[in-house]
């Protein structure tokens, strides 16, 4: 069953070395590392490799995919597919994306969100963009005063977009949950 997804938007391709660097930081928090194509990882994380004070015994790692997508890295009907619905997000994040960031856990327990946010948080630590994260409309408030949000949109969507402080700062509420 698959959990929650996060999306990275970027600006521009993944230079070659911010790939490099992605590859060497998931196969470091990765005891399987699995690479079908260049920018995309078939992993396994512990989410107390993250900082979270959770199981790190084999049974306690967690299945993902992460998936680099666009023109130059694979997946381009998927990156297509995914913003042809979307609004135009250049006025909410600041650039019109041409790749992206698929963070997708593989499960869907409260443990499977915090870890798909910090993993995600990671990630952008790397590589940048900005991360949308749909929410309940009860937790505007919450969300509108936490640190790295780039902008909240209430209406009609209930996305936030934020950095990975932002991410990191979401996942340490307690009404935390992703959409």
């Amino acid at each position: 069953m698959a959990g929650p997804v996060l999306v990275i938007e970027l600006p521009e391709r993944v230079p070659d070395a911010a790939l490099r660097e992605l590859r060497r930081l998931l196969s470091d928090l990765s005891p399987r590392f699995e690479e079908p194509r260049p920018g995309e990882y078939d992993i396994k994380v512990s989410a107390g490799r993250l900082g979270v004070g959770e199981d790190d015994t084999p049974a306690g790692y967690r299945p993902f995919i992460v998936s680099v997508m666009g023109p130059g890295h694979g997946d381009v009907e998927i990156f297509e597919a995914e913003h042809a619905d979307e609004p135009d997000l250049e006025p909410f994040i600041g650039f019109e994306p041409t790749h992206a960031v698929d963070v997708i856990a593989m499960c869907n327990s409260r443990i499977d969100h915090i870890t798909t946010a910090l993993l995600t948080a990671a990630i952008m630590d790397v590589i940048g963009g900005i991360a949308g994260v749909e929410f309940r409309e009860d937790l505007a408030q919450i969300i509108a005063g936490l640190p790295g949000l780039v902008r909240l949109v209430p209406d009609p969507w209930h996305v936030a977009f934020g950095t990975s402080d932002f991410l990191r700062a979401w996942a340490s509420h307690p009404d935390f949950r992703l959409g």
